[in-house]
């Protein structure tokens, strides 16, 4: 297995990372509009706030009227449409005062079509050997990939990565695409940026799809889990194939990496539906075990809405909020993870058991660190079920985590769950 060697900040093993859709949040689309949603975010139980990339967006080759985030024209800037480098400086700051840690979107493999590189160092530039010009990235027309076997490409990305940590004293990246980068850059990168600070590095790369960047990163996305999940609930593959790939997950991360559990994001949204789309009845379940297995959570910009809709990507389409009406389910799960020592991440004073129960598609598990439990049951069924839950862990007070409802444990329980249910318990330390 590989080993990250870098330092990691005390807090990343027991955060949660809320992801900003900025020109979709709020009419205006602006990060001074956005921080008037703080005091509700932080009531709902949210740590990190990651911002898509709010970098000027490349005009050359835009897709829809106002381009991609993803399609940069100058790495050490703000896009007008979101605000200044001062907005954002003075957000980061209150966001501070506030508890939150904030982390950028960094997309290191390419740029838009007239990113101020493209004049200034067309040399950091892979040319397309039959047009001559700069070659497209993966056959996507408004991006462009760089060179990264150019020392003087990875300097200047370093430098810009610099940029928001002098200018606006962000806690971290989440790197888009890092598989898309050679693994030596991020690992150049971070240990340079080391000493400056110790950041908070999300991979867009998944451990078990591309375990080489496991070394370079804290967090890692499940991206095998989300396509899994999302088959078994539409074609119903087998349960199996979700606990096998879980066992995989405890293998390719171990005590290194911290998966990062999600039902949405702004890619899923957008392209391949949202997670009532994708997981119908199940979803809300999935989002329980996000919050309970081992790992962090990943929330997108409206999943506490109950948001029904994709939203466009190159075009103004404000999230429709709707009242807020999964705040507290969030809120729920949100609190129980910072009170909760059992759902630390990757914490060696913690356990997980996965329980044997006579039916085949329940997912039935126990977490405890020191003096803290937590039992998860979750039917992944359409059907309901019925059966005796046996172990010798199962003993003292239990409180239902979502309703008033407590148990007294004496090594075996009776539990029935409708389709697709789930319940949730900690141990109440007391009585």
């Amino acid at each position: 297995m590989i080993v990250n060697l870098y330092k990691k900040q005390f807090w990343i093993n027991s955060t949660n990372v809320y992801e900003v859709n900025l020109r979709q949040y709020t009419n205006e689309g602006t990060i001074s509009a956005f921080l008037k949603e703080l005091p509700r975010l932080k009531d709902m139980g949210v740590e990190t706030l990651w911002f898509m990339p709010i970098t000027p967006i490349a005009q050359k080759n835009k897709k829809g009227s106002l381009g991609s985030y993803y399609a940069c024209s100058d790495y050490m800037a703000v896009d007008p449409e979101f605000g200044t480098i001062h907005d954002f400086k003075q957000f980061v700051a209150t966001a501070h005062d506030q508890g939150f840690k904030v982390i950028i979107d960094w997309v290191a493999n390419h740029t838009g079509w007239d990113h101020r590189w493209t004049i200034d160092h067309p040399d950091f530039y892979i040319k397309d050997i039959l047009t001559g010009d700069f070659k497209m990235a993966s056959g996507m027309e408004d991006i462009i990939e760089l060179n990264y076997e150019n020392p003087a490409l990875r300097n200047a990305m370093i430098t810009a990565m610099e940029f928001w940590i002098h200018e606006c004293d962000i806690d971290g990246f989440r790197c888009d695409l890092a598989f898309w980068v050679t693994v030596d850059f991020w690992n150049q990168a971070r240990a340079r940026i080391e000493k400056i600070k110790t950041l908070f590095w999300l991979a867009e790369a998944d451990p078990i799809e591309q375990p080489q960047y496991v070394a370079p990163f804290d967090a890692m996305y499940t991206w095998e889990w989300m396509h899994k999940s999302e088959q078994f609930y539409k074609t119903n593959t087998g349960f199996y194939t979700l606990t096998n790939l879980l066992n995989e997950y405890n293998e390719a991360c171990g005590n290194t990496i911290i998966p990062v559990w999600f039902t949405t994001n702004h890619d899923e949204n957008s392209w391949n539906g949202t997670e009532y789309e994708k997981y119908g009845a199940m979803s809300a379940l999935l989002t329980v075990f996000s919050f309970t297995w081992n790992g962090i959570p990943l929330i997108y910009s409206g999943q506490e809405a109950g948001n029904l809709k994709r939203l466009q990507f190159f075009e103004k389409d404000v999230i429709e909020w709707n009242g807020y009406k999964l705040h507290d389910f969030y809120k729920t799960l949100l609190n129980l993870r910072k009170k909760n020592k059992a759902l630390i991440a990757n914490d060696r004073s913690g356990s997980t058991y996965i329980l044997p129960v006579n039916d085949l598609n329940v997912l039935a598990f126990f977490r405890k660190n020191r003096n803290d439990e937590v039992w998860v049951l979750l039917n992944f069924s359409k059907d309901p079920v019925s059966f005796l839950l046996v172990s010798e862990h199962l003993t003292g007070a239990y409180d239902n985590v979502f309703n008033s409802g407590s148990f007294e444990a004496k090594g075996n329980k009776q539990i029935d769950l409708n389709a697709w249910e789930y319940l949730l318990f900690q141990r109440n330390n007391e009585l």
